[in-house]
């Protein structure tokens, strides 16, 4: 049955670690609903993560090679740092600081007391909103070679708010981008790229934990979080097309509803009883 659930989550990661609803509290939520009922932990979340971040890794391929190519050149002066794609680089960099600081610092608390339904049912709601309101008031004039420092900070740090169950990586990062006038697009975009270096320091942290045995043995095993982790990595490129596709015609009402009604529903279940936060 462990197997089972695994595939089961593997899909879940696929479908929603792009779409701002946040996979983590999907994974969470769902988890209840498994005939194991119990949470699939942060170290299985952060593993399967890497399969989509893989995906994002094909996906943007060409963009990530240029990107680190003249990054690398603009360290020696055989591109200029003003180069669009030298300067990218530096702002995944620079973007990625926040959550790796947080990220330590609040290690305990993300493993623990950040996984509890009352937060993440808060979050969906609430970031939602946010959200909502992003994508209404936002200008959309800007595009990536308007990036800059500042914004890059700002990204990172709307970023590492994701290490709350029911935020959602893309949806905080994508949230801020629109704020600071990014056209749906260009967040988007963003987003996948500085989403990179953060989830694969994460993963690859846990899986070390997991096979040195640092961590204590999680719900599933090392091969069922495989199997999981290859199911999100195919589910996930399939998506990012079509997610790209979406939000070039249209808005985010579609998913601001929908992480709205699944807090409520989800306060509603914690409320009756029939699910334990």
């Amino acid at each position: 049955m462990n197997w089972i659930e695994a595939i089961i989550l593997g899909l879940v990661q696929g479908l929603t670690e792009f779409l701002p609803v946040s996979s983590s509290a999907h994974l969470r939520i769902v988890g209840e609903f498994l005939p194991n009922g119990a949470d699939p932990g942060a170290t299985f979340t952060a593993i399967t993560q890497l399969g989509t971040e893989a995906a994002v890794i094909i996906f943007f391929w060409r963009d990530i090679v240029r990107i680190i190519k003249q990054w690398a050149l603009s360290l020696t002066g055989r591109v200029d740092r003003s180069d669009p794609d030298a300067r990218m680089g530096w702002f995944i960099i620079l973007g990625s600081l926040p959550i790796a600081v947080l990220g330590l610092l609040l290690q305990d608390y993300i493993e623990t007391q950040f996984r509890s339904l009352w937060i993440t049912a808060t979050m969906l709601v609430v970031f939602g909103l946010f959200l909502a309101v992003a994508d209404r008031v936002g200008k959309q004039e800007r595009h990536l070679e308007d990036l800059t420092f500042k914004h890059a900070v700002g990204y990172g740090f709307a970023q590492a708010l994701a290490l709350i169950p029911g935020v959602s990586r893309s949806g905080g990062t994508i949230t801020a981008g629109l704020l600071m006038g990014y056209t749906r697009a260009a967040a988007a975009r963003y987003a996948f790229l500085l989403a990179i270096p953060a989830v694969f320091s994460s993963g690859l942290y846990q899986l070390y934990k997991a096979v040195s045995g640092q961590e204590p043995g999680g719900v599933y095993t090392l091969g069922q979080t495989a199997v999981a982790t290859v199911i999100a990595f195919v589910v996930g490129y399939l998506i990012i097309g079509w997610f790209m596709h979406y939000i070039s015609e249209r808005s985010y009402n579609l998913f601001v509803w929908y992480r709205v009604l699944l807090g409520a529903a989800l306060f509603v279940l914690l409320g009756t009883g029939l699910i334990n936060a």
